[in-house]
């Protein structure tokens, strides 16, 4: 039988997965300037996995990136067209392929939804000693980038 003290760890892993669900959930619930919409959680998710293509970015790779089917995110990116804060552009390497760019408006989105995530932090983290909150931000600026290979690993 293990030693309750090296069980803790795995408890501590375990527990991540939960952990994740309820930030998704409840940091939604921070009352931030301007208030967040469900539309803008949408839009945000959207106008990130274009902002933060390595390259250019097709609807069928939102959807990949998404987890999503290709229908849905169509109808996500027609959305983020139609409220100007996307466009489509011919594909500098294939004038057959359509990409997505952000526009000026969907720059400005974009840094208004920054803007209410640190507000959010700082809020959640508001108890915290300063050099905690910046260490786990650190951590966790980490852990996102190491997400960046996921795509690459599968090759997106």
């Amino acid at each position: 039988m293990k030693d309750p003290a090296d069980q803790m760890p795995d408890m501590l892993l375990d527990s991540v997965g939960a952990a994740f669900a309820r930030i998704r959930r409840r940091t939604a619930l921070v009352q931030v300037d301007p208030p967040v919409t469900r539309k803008d959680m949408s839009r945000n998710q959207v106008i990130n996995i274009v902002d933060e293509a390595e390259g250019e970015m097709t609807v069928g790779g939102v959807a990949y990136q998404l987890s999503v089917d290709p229908s849905v995110a169509s109808r996500m990116v027609k959305d983020c067209i139609d409220a100007g804060l996307l466009e489509r552009t011919v594909s500098q390497r294939d004038a057959r392929r359509t990409v997505l760019r952000l526009t000026g408006e969907g720059v400005a989105l974009r840094d208004r939804f920054r803007s209410q995530h640190r507000q959010a932090f700082v809020h959640l983290t508001r108890g915290w000693p300063e050099q905690e909150r910046l260490e786990f931000a650190r951590l966790l600026l980490k852990y996102a980038d190491a997400t960046a290979e996921l795509g690459r690993e599968a090759g997106s």
